[in-house]
């Protein structure tokens, strides 16, 4: 009986052992059984010793034989233990891994327990949320009846509101008309005054602080000629009654020039695009300019600081001005095909004008209550500032108009388009009094502006040999021609004294004409 404290080594060794005792035993058996073979035989060997030594000789081979058996069992016992020794090590690897599995497997089983438990608490806030879900429903529903109710009061008050604007909206009319009235008496009598205060070609203006200019003369010198502007320079203007000139170009900047000398004055800083238009207050405060990069921009002329950045257009703005009887009101055009009228002081848009045609060029007409406009498709149209409508439009050109300007009397709008055409249009009638035109004039580009002298006898425009053409309105032929400019010329300016006339030109040059 083997005992069962034994290790499986201990077991194979014991094995090994009997196995070799048992191999021993037979090989001696089988010594002892030759040797009574050989006595026996040992006799007769005289006389059969042929056949005994073949005996003896197989006995030999039998017996080599033997011994390879015995040697192949011990080669397979050798490797029956090393398969039992690898054995026992997978034995031990795998009771390890088992070990490790059934750590695991408790580790499991505790997570196991607390997803249930937070199964069972998230079952519970489920619920609750359920029940409070339809609590809610049901305080819906009465929120519901109560927002249909107030509805139904809201819109009898605002029946009520609208009826009462009505008749404010009346009572305002009337107080309107009166107003009207008395600004056409108004006008009357200024226009009375102004008449008796022409005398030998001389007007005095009626604005308080305003001074006396001349009739106008033709230009025919270049006075100065001014690198003003890198990359072109597309709009200029002289200020009120003066002979300071303010341009605006390209390079983003804005220069004051004191045409009496042709020196720079200063330099107007802040915008962020190039300036396509330009507009000044009739106080000289603000100017105002209109950018390629969707803004405008009003700069205080005492201290040279942007004063309002004006945002609301979605693309370049072409074209600026400003009332001539309030200098807090602007109006703008931009390719977004839109018009903005703005509150300067306070600094953002009280109306927007949607047309289906993009606006080049606009200007203000004396009472600051209409809008003159020129499009793209070359009308010419008229828009009430107040309402936004529009009050008239005319066919002024085959092509873009490019400028709109109004005469210092306010009488006639002149109007300049692609088809190189310069129209004189009466305001009252809107019908062409005039048709500038020229066999070398040729307008440059979309916002090509021209000018109307002060005194309304001359029209000055620019063209895209270089050229400055000069018309009397009167014969509406051409007086001048002044050539000075090396590209085309996009813009002209004639000061509110008389004189000088300023053209610009695409290399940024101003020349100065007296």
């Amino acid at each position: 009986m083997e005992n069962p404290c034994k290790s499986k080594e201990e077991i194979a060794n014991d094995a090994i052992k009997q196995a070799l005792r048992a191999l021993r035993k037979r090989h001696l058996n089988e010594e002892g059984a030759h040797a009574l073979a050989f006595a026996a035989l040992s006799g007769p060997i005289a006389s059969q010793g042929s056949e005994w030594k073949e005996k003896a000789e197989s006995l030999e081979v039998e017996l080599q034989q033997c011994y390879k058996a015995q040697s192949r069992v011990s080669e397979q016992l050798v490797v029956e233990i090393a398969e039992s020794r690898a054995l026992k090590s997978l034995i031990q690897e795998k009771e390890t891994a088992m070990v490790d599995l059934q750590k695991e497997l408790a580790e499991v089983r505790d997570d196991c327990s607390h997803l249930k438990m937070d199964l069972e608490e998230k079952t519970k806030a489920l619920e609750l949320i359920i029940s409070e879900n339809a609590e809610l429903k049901a305080q819906l529903e009465q929120i519901t009846i109560r927002a249909k109710n107030a509805e139904a009061e809201n819109k009898t008050l605002v029946d009520r509101f609208m009826l009462e604007k009505m008749k404010d909206a009346e009572r305002l009319n009337e107080v309107n008309q009166l107003y009207d009235d008395m600004i056409k008496r108004l006008k009357a009598s200024g226009l009375e005054k102004l008449a008796r205060q022409q005398v030998d070609g001389i007007v005095r203006q009626s604005e308080e602080g305003a001074d006396f200019f001349s009739e106008t003369t033709v230009p025919s010198t270049c006075k100065y000629r001014l690198q003003a502007h890198e990359g072109g320079c597309a709009s200029l203007l002289f200020e009120s009654n003066s002979s300071k000139l303010i341009t605006g170009g390209q390079d983003r900047l804005l220069k004051i020039w004191d045409t009496n000398t042709g020196s720079l004055s200063s330099t107007l800083h802040g915008c962020l695009g190039s300036v396509l238009d330009l507009t000044i207050t009739h106080d000289n405060q603000s100017v105002i300019a209109a950018s390629s990069s969707n803004n405008l921009y009003a700069w205080d002329l005492n201290s040279g600081r942007v004063r309002h950045t004006l945002t609301g257009h979605k693309d370049k703005v072409c074209a600026v001005d400003v009332s001539k009887i309030s200098s807090r009101q602007v109006v703008s055009a931009a390719y977004d095909r839109t018009i903005k009228v703005w509150d300067l002081l306070k600094g953002y848009c009280i109306n927007t004008i949607i047309f289906h045609s993009n606006c080049n060029a606009l200007c203000f007409s004396m009472d600051g209550q209409t809008i003159f406009s020129g499009h793209v498709d070359g009308n010419l149209r008229l828009w009430d500032i107040k309402t936004g409508k529009l009050l008239s439009q005319v066919g002024a050109h085959s092509l873009a108009i490019t400028s709109v300007s109004l005469s210092r009397n306010g009488n006639v709008v002149l109007t300049s388009g692609r088809d190189n055409l310069h129209n004189l249009f009466d305001v009252r009638s809107l019908e062409v009094s005039g048709t500038l035109r020229g066999t070398g004039n040729r307008v440059a580009s979309n916002w090509s502006r021209s000018c109307i002298s002060p005194d309304d006898k001359h029209v000055s425009s620019g063209s895209s040999d270089g050229s400055v053409y000069v018309w009397s309105t009167s014969t509406v032929d051409i007086v001048s021609t002044l050539k000075e400019h090396a590209s085309s010329v996009l813009c002209c300016a004639w000061s509110g004294l008389g004189k000088p006339l300023a053209s610009a030109d695409k290399n940024g040059v101003v020349c100065i004409w007296t």
